[in-house]
């Protein structure tokens, strides 16, 4: 067939099974990853399903495509790096190069369905504008985190809780009921409300009369088998052309005067076709599982409770029109339910959902602003800006006698910032191969394209480095330069961090952006490993669903979040154009956030130091944080 490639390498897809209910697989994840290798029609998988300790019934009737040909093995049969990952995950041959983590894997599927036959390039439209459709990791995103992670899991509780009488609704789904009512932002959303503002004035209707018109109107159009482009509202036509065969023309007619001179906060807001806004992406099929076997439930034991999810109720509707959906839900045992139309909005806040509490009150009387004032408080209580000494400044890595492609100078950078990279390269490795014994496992979190971890690896032939990084293309770039090494002792693996399970014994992150430093550290005590990390983005630092700032008990007594956040922000503020004095607070305010850091995990029985670099022009973010399990 035209345009199909056959010479890919082969790759194996490994998915828990515990059991199955009415047409879903537990865990939704892999009821997920198989809906989109149905609605891909992608059959250049090796697909095994590796048995839980609940796994009981392995029977597979009515939920698998029967174009999808399945193994099912033991979790001691997966190979060793998979071992070290959460599933779903994908694996090539050789064995040395794993992707694990529920969008990491359904975006790889996507992007090797689309190089199999570039002639569907409706699939490779999934991936959003930029490509970046849950793209950004679950510990960043609130977006990426609600579909990938406490969804599936909060809908998995639903259907166990199902067997109760009246189980409770879950927040997340609320959560995601509130997003669909939320204004759409696109990247032309501007001329897109422009072009709605036209259509709702020679309709000759208000705001009002015009959102009900197209509420009608999407009921209307989701009923017929037929759409009339010329009849939908604007966001539909929008959205419709993206789901044909054949994409329609884009009309480049000028607006009118009265039309491009509306003010910004006149134009009326974009609602959502799907889940994202506008188009069609990755996030309606991975929600579309789980919302489905949840409506299931409210169908039959909560009917009274469908009222509150018309927008819900209307996205699920609008789905089963997307060209191929039906097919691909059909082979995976998803028996479409028909509802009934919900036109009742209602704009007050459901009940059971509350905005996630202030970390911190706003208006704080007591609090001063700027970064002198918080360093002072801290002094008070005898938290001082205090440094470690460095245990070997003037070592350095004999960079002319390395091999080519173990020198950063092998990447994309210039010779500058090569020096630069290799000077706190030589920090880095110092400090590990200090520490390091034949047998360890030594993780490079954050690797990026495997400056810290091939360097590692060919310095320390006797342990097994693994680099995780969750950009794709830098992980490639990383493995190439492994592979002219020829070493054999080193994994990849493209994850967010949560999805590596793996024991190690030291973990490395050189420039861990923001909160990824927090989470090195933390994964690190998890293990009872050494970490030796080096901070970046203090600006970024924020608190998350799993860090509260500041982090140790000493910090706590002393600074409010807020104050915390301003010695962030300053801490930020050490790049060399800046002037000197500037450039000193900035250090200054480095090392009290990471004296926070250091405290917090000797407080988990570890030793720790804070070390500035040498020389400190290797970079504008030059300290180190190394901490030994006492």
């Amino acid at each position: 067939m035209k345009g199909i490639k056959k010479s890919l390498t082969e790759e194996h897809l490994y998915l828990d099974f515990s059991h199955q209910i009415e047409g879903c697989i537990f865990p939704l994840h892999t009821s997920v990853t198989l809906f989109l290798l149905s609605y891909c029609d992608c059959k250049i998988f090796k697909v095994c399903l590796v048995l839980t300790r609940e796994s009981t019934d392995i029977s597979l009737k009515n939920v698998l495509s029967q174009h999808v040909e399945v193994q099912i093995i033991s979790r001691q049969e997966l190979p060793p790096i998979v071992q070290n990952c959460c599933l779903p995950a994908v694996v090539e041959r050789p064995e040395t190069f794993c992707r694990a983590g529920l969008a990491v894997v359904l975006r790889h599927i996507i992007q090797k369905s689309y190089e199999t036959d570039p002639s569907k390039k409706e699939i490779l439209e999934l991936l959003g504008f930029k490509k970046t459709c849950l793209k950004a990791c679950a510990e960043v995103s609130q977006w990426t985190r609600l579909c990938e992670i406490t969804i599936p899991l909060a809908i998995e509780n639903f259907l166990r809780e199902s067997s109760d009488q009246h189980p409770a609704i879950p927040a997340e789904i609320l959560q995601l009921e509130k997003k669909l009512s939320e204004p759409v932002r696109v990247h032309n959303d501007d001329k897109l409300r422009r072009q709605k503002l036209k259509q709702q004035k020679a309709a000759g209707l208000g705001p009002y009369l015009a959102e009900e018109k197209m509420k009608s109107e999407v009921h209307r159009q989701e009923t017929s088998e037929e759409l009339d482009l010329s009849s939908l509202n604007l966001e539909l036509k929008v959205a419709v052309p993206k789901l044909a065969v054949h994409e329609e023309p884009a009309t480049t007619n000028r607006e009118p005067s009265h039309i491009r001179k509306a003010k910004a906060s006149d134009l009326p807001p974009l609602e959502h076709v799907f889940a994202e806004g506008l188009y069609f992406t990755l996030a309606d099929i991975v929600l579309l599982p789980c919302v489905h076997h949840f409506l299931v439930i409210i169908c039959k034991k909560l009917s009274e409770k469908l009222i509150e999810f018309p927008l819900l109720a209307a996205w699920y509707q609008r789905m089963q029109e997307v060209p191929r959906v039906q097919t691909a839900a059909a082979q995976c045992g998803i028996q479409f339910l028909h509802l009934p139309e919900l036109l009742t909005t209602s704009n007050e806040q459901h009940p059971n959902l509350r905005e996630a509490p202030g970390v911190e009150e706003q208006n704080d009387p007591l609090f001063i602003g700027g970064p002198r004032p918080t360093m002072t408080k801290l002094m008070e209580k005898g938290i001082e800006v205090m440094f470690s000494p460095h245990p070997c400044p003037s070592w350095t890595l004999d960079w002319n006698n390395l091999p080519a492609a173990v020198s950063p100078k092998e990447g994309r950078m210039s010779s500058g910032r090569a020096l630069r990279k290799q000077q706190q390269l030589n920090n880095l490795v110092y400090v590990v191969t200090s520490q390091a014994k034949p047998g360890d496992r030594i993780v490079d979190f954050c690797s990026g394209g495997g400056h810290v971890g091939i360097v590692l690896a060919h310095m320390l032939p006797a342990c097994q480095v693994t680099l995780i990084e969750n950009k794709e293309l830098s992980l490639i770039r990383a493995k190439k330069r492994s592979d002219e090494l020829g070493l054999s002792n080193i994994w990849f693996i493209q994850a967010n961090m949560e999805y590596f399970t793996g024991t190690f014994n030291i973990g490395v992150a050189l420039h861990a952006c923001g909160v990824a430093t927090d989470m090195v550290i933390e994964h690190c005590i998890k293990t009872q490993a050494s970490f030796v990390t080096c901070p970046c983005c203090y600006g970024f630092i924020q608190n998350t669903s799993k860090f509260n700032f500041p982090k140790s008990e000493q910090f706590k007594k002393t600074l409010s979040y807020k104050e915390h956040m301003i010695l962030c922000r300053f801490a930020d503020q050490t790049a060399v154009q800046l002037p000197p004095q500037r450039r000193l607070i900035g250090k200054q305010c480095m090392c009290l956030v990471d004296l926070d850091r250091a405290k917090a995990a000797e407080e988990h029985g570890y030793s720790v130091q804070v070390i500035s670099m040498e020389p400190e022009s290797c970079s504008p973010k030059n300290n180190m944080i190394v901490g030994v399990p006492v």
